[in-house]
């Protein structure tokens, strides 16, 4: 049995799990209160973050290494293009949305507003808040940019890089923090990922305390 440790509202977790589902590949699911800090956990990654994946023994962390692992040891369906050049693009992207997109607009308004009363430690920061809520709109028009000239965010193909983006939105639509409607295309794009039976599991995640709007699970909005 695989086993994944995360945390269910983790962007990063969440593209493992899209990895893992869309693979049909059977997983136990394992939340973790990383930020506790407990010794069982920082032997299993030393980093103290999420994701973790165990696989016959072994340990594995970083969303991305993770996930490209999986790819080259279950090749299908592959998530990665063949042409070196599109893969490179894939890797770009999945950057921009977990570094750029992530410090820009995720840690400024999931983190803000969920992890800092999960973890207790204190109360939003209002300009952070007030930063993403700017920066995101900058992020939907990139989007819409790209899926103005292509079928999917990194050529004609689903691959890791529309997982890497609807992980980080997924995860701001539970807190309606999306504006689904400033792109028609954006949200026609997510509305094909959410409707995939790999997304199941992203939609029946429920947090304490923050309840999902109901536009959540509903696969056309």
């Amino acid at each position: 049995m695989i086993r994944l440790y995360h945390v269910p509202l983790s962007p990063f977790c969440r593209k493992v799990r899209l990895t893992l589902a869309e693979k049909r590949i059977e997983v136990e699911l394992v939340e973790e209160r990383y930020w506790e800090q407990q010794p069982e956990f920082l032997r299993r990654n030393p980093a103290g973050k999420v994701p973790v994946l165990r696989v016959e023994g072994r340990l594995m962390s970083e969303s991305q290494a993770i996930c490209e692992w999986l790819e080259e040891a279950y090749p299908a369906p592959s998530l990665m293009p063949r042409d070196v050049d599109a893969r490179y693009e894939v890797r770009r992207l999945c950057n921009w949305f977990d570094d750029k997109f992530h410090g820009e607009v995720t840690s400024k308004l999931l983190y803000e507003r969920v992890n800092r009363k999960v973890q207790g430690t204190g109360y939003p920061d209002s300009k952070a808040v007030k930063f993403g809520a700017t920066r995101i709109k900058y992020h939907l028009d990139y989007m819409a940019w790209l899926l103005d000239q292509r079928r999917w965010l990194a050529g004609d193909s689903m691959t890791l890089a529309d997982f890497a983006a609807a992980s980080h939105l997924s995860c701001l639509d539970y807190i309606s923090d999306v504006d689904w409607d400033r792109h028609a295309v954006v949200k026609d794009w997510y509305v094909k990922l959410k409707s995939r039976p790999s997304f199941r599991s992203l939609l029946a995640d429920y947090v304490p305390g923050f309840p999902p709007p109901r536009h959540y699970v509903d696969l056309d909005f």
